[in-house]
């Protein structure tokens, strides 16, 4: 892959950025109805990303993932599904590493992929939640900087 370039996403990006989460989202999360996910684009492109401060990593013209915050909560973190297992979340994470001094995400618990990512890249489990809207466990994770 040529040169990847991190850029905040605007209010263009955010269909193709919608595709790709629901992509993802159905991928990573066989144990809810894929119609969740369906029912839940339009606020995803409508609401969810123009709320949030969104990066995405692309090369040339493609979108390959992206990453959204609020605050110092990552409300989103994908990648399309044919771009996985190339490191290209682990260059997001470190991208908001370098522009936060804290940050915090839910994942689903049987999303077992992810929770092994976030703690490969230093997150920690610090309890477990409850996701009303799918009826499914999660785990809150957090990763604090360590000032030397």
């Amino acid at each position: 892959m040529c040169s990847i370039n991190i850029r905040q996403a605007n209010i263009h990006d955010f269909k193709e950025l919608t595709e790709i989460w629901f992509n993802a989202s159905v991928k990573a999360h066989d144990f809810i109805p894929e119609s969740y996910w369906e029912n839940n684009k339009v606020n995803m492109q409508d609401t969810y990303l123009p709320m949030s401060e969104v990066y995405l990593l692309e090369n040339k013209n493609n979108i390959y993932g992206f990453i959204a915050l609020v605050g110092n909560r990552i409300a989103a973190l994908f990648v399309a599904p044919e771009q996985q297992g190339k490191g290209l979340g682990k260059l997001l994470i470190n991208h908001v590493k370098s522009i936060r001094d804290n940050l915090e995400l839910n994942v689903y618990q049987q999303n077992t992929n992810s929770v092994k990512f976030y703690d490969s890249v230093g997150f920690e489990i610090t309890e477990e939640t409850f996701d009303e809207d799918t009826q499914s466990k999660e785990f809150l994770m957090r990763w604090e900087r360590v000032f030397k």
